[in-house]
């Protein structure tokens, strides 16, 4: 029977009873009559210092206790999770629940935070949490057990139910957490039991039991030893297990990619102006932004990948990547941007795609009258409701992309295959590693963000941002370059303009470019000759290609994105 009473052996606790208040309680050695240790002056306690060590010191390897036989666990659960489904690891499917119920300002608060590292901060977060309920299992274990092992056990329990609810889930799932759950408790409770077998304070020879107390250090600390080094192992085990990434990578390394039917215009000498700071015309792979939901980027072979079309459609089908790079397939320079990204911020970027045309498939496929969304859905599980008619627009490249820059896509921006769709956020198009397009309607279907607070259709706000200098920057009197991009994905820009503190507007020179699909760099010198020493506030604000000016209303990215100007003070000295 499971009991709240202390145990004999909860003594680590009160081996060295405080004497006090004119009286001394069993177990407090070498007191006199009246409560007072030879040496002592009136009005102190005897033995404080050493009573409060030797209360402290059990419950700190009683926390360890719990931490290494969680890790232990955890490690035990990541090798079974290898041979089951990588993502039905606990961590990783606590860390998706907790992404799936996060409201919509506290994504947009990590993501303005943290940028790109929001999955890494997440994950550390869980792990201190983690470590903290460990520690208490252990405590809770050497003081009251057997609750520090139902804590424990309780915390799995909800790990397995948890895999078990991913998108894409069985119920095997739950196994990795379960056989964690079987390694945890039983290290748990040994190492707690020798926790709490009583520790003499330092220098204690005195102390009843001594030799025994040191010799449950040395056997706690050679159980704690070996767990973490078995551990360790373990997670070296569990990546050997998970080596599907490298066999993907292997994989696609080896892909040649067809020739596109239809090549992508050359970029005009003039779309780049070179200066240094400024984001370049074409955003390299390694430095175009990530924000996604998976904490953990899908693995996938070409081999086995295909992607579905149907829903509200009269001829269903499906394609294998081989069908796909057998299609005739066009390139096309795209800029994408975050519904996320802040006014100013670095969330967007421009690439050259390759892939194949959106309307084409979606045409074969043949959709029935009344529809008007198609719901794109991730390896991961995310969905995103596109619009139809921006899918079936004629004049508008929305392409099923199979490579980025020249090469095929990377790992982590949706190899093999994802959509790109110029003119929309990421939320409600960019799906990435997608499987299946279905059309449907925005009354029956919804994506992954809409019902957290985004808005349904998404298109992408006018917007303009200044690259050069940086904010605060010190320059002196003369010429100052200020330079950025502006953009306004399928419309196209027309003009950028800058003024300094609250004078005019001037407008700025414009870079070339290969359409309306991308951004444009833009530059402006002012002429800061006779402007006085202190600090001056540089302003920027885009015009699109209708004659639409952007609008200096600031508005946060919930529930449409951004919007407002551009500022950025410079310091004249």
């Amino acid at each position: 029977m499971w009991s709240l009473q202390p145990r004999d052996d909860d003594a680590w606790f009160a081996r060295t009873t405080a004497c006090g208040a004119g009286e001394c309680h069993a177990g407090a050695v070498g007191t006199t009559q009246a409560g007072m240790t030879p040496g002592t002056t009136p009005g102190t306690t005897p033995g404080t210092a050493r009573q409060r060590a030797a209360q402290r010191g059990p419950r700190w390897w009683a926390a360890l206790a719990g931490v290494v036989a969680a890790g232990t666990g955890l490690a035990v659960a990541e090798i079974v999770a290898g041979f089951v489904d990588p993502a039905s690891s606990p961590v990783l499917a606590a860390g998706g629940a907790v992404v799936d119920a996060a409201p919509a300002w506290l994504k947009e608060f990590a993501i303005a935070t943290f940028g790109t590292a929001d999955k890494a901060v997440l994950l550390a977060g869980m792990g201190v949490v983690l470590a903290a309920g460990a520690a208490l299992a252990g405590v809770l274990e050497a003081r009251r057990p057997p609750w520090g092992a139902a804590l424990l056990a309780a915390v799995g329990t909800v790990g397995a139910v948890v895999s078990t609810t991913r998108p894409g889930s069985t119920g095997v799932w739950a196994l990795p957490s379960l056989v964690g759950i079987a390694a945890a408790v039983p290290l748990l409770r040994a190492l707690a039991r020798m926790a709490a077998q009583g520790w003499a304070a330092p220098g204690d020879a005195s102390a009843v039991g001594a030799p025994d107390q040191a010799l449950d250090r040395r056997r706690f600390l050679l159980w704690s030893g070996t767990a973490v080094a078995a551990s360790l192992v373990v997670l070296a085990g569990s990546r050997i297990v998970t080596a599907g990434s490298r066999a993907v990578q292997a994989v696609r390394e080896a892909i040649r990619l067809p020739t596109p039917a239809t090549p992508a215009p050359a970029v005009p000498a003039g779309a780049d102006l070179g200066l240094d700071d400024l984001a370049p015309y074409v955003t390299p792979n390694e430095t175009f932004y990530r924000i996604d939901t998976a904490l953990r980027v899908p693995q996938i072979d070409p081999a086995t990948w295909s992607l579905s079309v149907g829903g509200l459609v009269d001829e269903p089908f499906s394609i294998t990547w081989d069908d796909l790079l057998a299609l005739p397939l066009v390139e096309h320079h795209v800029t994408l941007a975050c519904v996320s990204n802040e006014v100013g911020g670095d969330l967007v970027g421009n690439a050259l795609w390759l892939g194949y045309p959106l309307r084409d498939l979606l045409e074969r496929a043949r959709p029935r009258a009344g529809a008007d969304m198609v719901l794109s859905r991730s390896a991961d599980g995310f969905t995103a409701g596109t619009p139809l008619e921006v899918l079936l627009d004629p004049d508008r490249q929305s392409l099923l992309a199979v490579a980025m820059n020249g090469e095929p896509l990377p790992a982590q921006h949706g190899f093999p295959a994802r959509l790109v769709v110029p003119g929309l956020y990421g939320y409600v198009s960019a799906t990435k590693w997608v499987t299946e397009l279905k059309v449907t309607r925005f009354a029956d279907d919804e994506g992954y963000w809409t019902p957290r607070g985004w808005s349904a259709l998404g298109p992408i706000k006018l917007q303009s941002r200044i690259d050069v200098p940086f904010t605060g920057t010190d320059v002196e009197r003369g010429e100052v370059v200020v330079a950025g991009v502006a953009w306004a994905q399928h419309t196209g820009i027309g003009g950028v303009e800058v003024r300094v503190d609250d004078g005019e507007w001037r407008p700025a020179q414009l870079a070339d470019t290969v359409g309306p699909d991308t951004w444009r760099q833009w530059r402006f010198v002012w002429d800061a000759t006779s402007a006085a020493p202190g600090t001056h506030e540089v302003t920027v604000r885009a015009i699109d290609a209708n004659g639409v000016v952007q609008t200096s209303e600031e508005a946060p990215p919930v529930p449409d994105g951004a919007s407002g100007w551009h500022t950025v003070p410079i310091d004249v000295v």
